[in-house]
């Protein structure tokens, strides 16, 4: 892949609901800021349903001086709505974009068609030109909703191809599912940084719930061990921090280019993490 640099980070964050959790974003910000991240990324609720919200946070991360990059998607929006919501990006000094398929929102179960990333890509292009760097998502253990593996890879070729500079994998915790992705990406002619993204473990139970839906597969063995530690908080902590960071060493070592790291808006375990991994 290109553009290799392996001490490449970035954060991504998703739009609190209350005045605290705003401020509590603000100080995770802040401690996660002081690891040179190349940039934040902000999320985009189900059709734009966290847009304000989301601009909100990211023209703040701006302001105070951080690279910060919204996740859009069209959702249940007008065209007329993404290139207004563009254009305030573009003046405002946003230089990157997660561009995503996304989902519609509660009550959009009547046939309104999903706008693919592929197609949002092309939106952003003619627009935009090439302002913005564009970053799109990837499956390495292939999208709930594929047909197949081998179409899942020509599907982020078709992002690659319809101008995106990079993407950034759905979380994982077995390194040879990233490894063999690589190498079909690759086969397929896709050259493009594939960015592994990271789930530090916080709350077990929680991860669980969201991997059923997502598709994230999470190894019985792992879930043995965290079951076995549920008693001992400390102990349990440790082998969490150990484990992920562990799998940021293999992945970097088989030649990522870099790690994104979900944060949950959490400062831990992701900045111990990244401090075991010589990033501080």
């Amino acid at each position: 892949m290109t553009g290799v640099n392996q001490n490449r980070v970035s954060f991504e964050f998703f739009p609190p609901k209350t005045a605290a959790g705003l401020e509590k974003l603000k100080e995770t910000r802040s401690a996660l800021g002081a690891l040179n991240p190349e940039y934040f990324s902000v999320t985009y609720g189900a059709g734009g349903s966290t847009r304000d919200n989301t601009k909100d946070i990211v023209l703040d991360g701006i302001n105070a001086g951080f690279d910060t990059a919204p996740h859009l998607s069209f959702g249940g929006d007008e065209k007329s709505s993404i290139l207004t919501l563009l254009d305030e990006y573009r003046a405002s000094g946003v230089s990157k974009i997660v561009a995503l398929r996304g989902d519609l929102p509660s009550g959009f179960g009547d046939g309104s068609r999903l706008v693919h990333a592929n197609e949002l890509v092309s939106f952003i292009r003619e627009h935009s030109g090439d302002h913005f760097d564009i970053a799109v998502a990837a499956y390495p253990e292939i999208h709930p909703e594929a047909n197949s593996y081998e179409t899942d890879v020509q599907f982020l070729k078709k992002k690659f191809d319809a101008g995106a500079n990079s993407a950034i994998t759905q979380y994982f915790f077995n390194p040879d599912a990233y490894s063999f992705f690589i190498d079909r990406c690759q086969k397929a002619g896709i050259d493009q940084p594939i960015y592994p993204g990271i789930m530090p473990i916080s709350n077990f139970d929680n991860l669980k719930r969201f991997s059923q839906s997502c598709g994230a597969e999470i190894p019985r063995w792992l879930s043995y061990r965290v079951e076995s530690l549920k008693d001992s908080p400390d102990d349990l902590k440790a082998f969490c921090t150990d484990f992920v960071t562990s799998l940021c060493e293999k992945l970097l070592a088989q030649g990522a280019p870099g790690l994104h790291f979900y944060t949950m808006n959490q400062v831990e375990p992701t900045q111990s993490i990244c401090h075991n991994l010589g990033i501080k």
